[in-house]
């Protein structure tokens, strides 16, 4: 179904752009992109740009004129940051990606496109009034400018967003499952025996006043409750304790000498 889904780029001026487009498009499963009037393609820039993307880049679709872009498509819709004069049908890219599936879902499947325009002035009005609907992403009125790269990521995303929705498929990141531990976790006798020992360091080393011990064990005790350390962790605290002791031992020793 997405192979019917056109994205179409007018008289881009970057050839980076181009590259960026394409980069997002493969991210999410666009794979037509038409090029109306570029002032610079193929260039060595989009293919840089594209990160991989080459594919997207040698099949591209160079037409002179965006009639000839849109010649077959059954429904356009046209991206504009721009208020107009004329009332027109405006949608969000949620609300565009719905429209699209709507039509390649329905009896009259076809060709769609989503129209962009050149980076610093986008469509005209005469281009906006071939699009059925115009695509407003709703960006900070205080600096609403988007890269033309990043508008087709933003509307790609939504395309693929709502597919997968559509299929009952999950949109968020699964994790994976947990590996199962070999080691078995240690026993309270266990775990007690560690927290002596640790009481027993910090005393030695000077961190812990047992005059004046407040709360520290208590929330060291939430700490490693809170990890529940298996045998092979156990060792490795406890190895840490041991050396840290042998450690003080050699510098006592090395003090009384000198």
């Amino acid at each position: 179904m997405f192979d019917k889904i056109r994205v179409v780029l007018v008289n881009t001026s970057h050839p980076g752009n181009i590259g960026g487009a394409a980069r997002a498009m493969k991210n999410m499963g666009l794979s037509q992109l038409v090029l109306v009037d570029p002032e610079r393609f193929p260039d060595p820039e989009a293919v840089s740009r594209a990160s991989g993307a080459d594919d997207i880049l040698a099949n591209a679709r160079v037409v002179a004129t965006l009639e000839e872009a849109l010649a077959d498509c059954v429904l356009v819709l046209g991206t504009s940051a721009r208020d107009r004069r004329i009332p027109w049908p405006v949608v969000d890219p949620r609300e565009a990606a719905d429209k699209l599936l709507d039509q390649l879902e329905g009896p009259a499947a076809g060709p769609v496109a989503l129209v962009f325009g050149r980076e610093h002035s986008g469509l005209t009005s005469e281009e906006l009034q071939r699009c059925r609907y115009h695509v407003h992403i709703p960006s900070d009125p205080e600096f609403s400018s988007l890269n033309l790269a990043t508008a087709v990521q933003v509307l790609s995303y939504e395309v693929r967003m709502q597919s997968l929705k559509r299929q009952g498929l999950s949109t968020s990141f699964q994790k994976p499952e947990a590996v199962a531990e070999d080691e078995p976790p240690v026993t309270a006798e266990q775990m007690e025996l560690f927290y002596q020992h640790l009481q027993q360091v910090m005393v030695e080393i000077g961190f812990l006043d047992p005059q004046q011990p407040k709360k520290l064990m208590s929330r060291l005790r939430r700490l490693y409750e809170r990890g529940q350390p298996n045998q092979v962790e156990m060792n490795i605290l406890r190895g840490i304790l041991t050396e840290t002791q042998k450690a003080i031992g050699v510098q006592a020793a090395g003090a009384r000498r000198s």
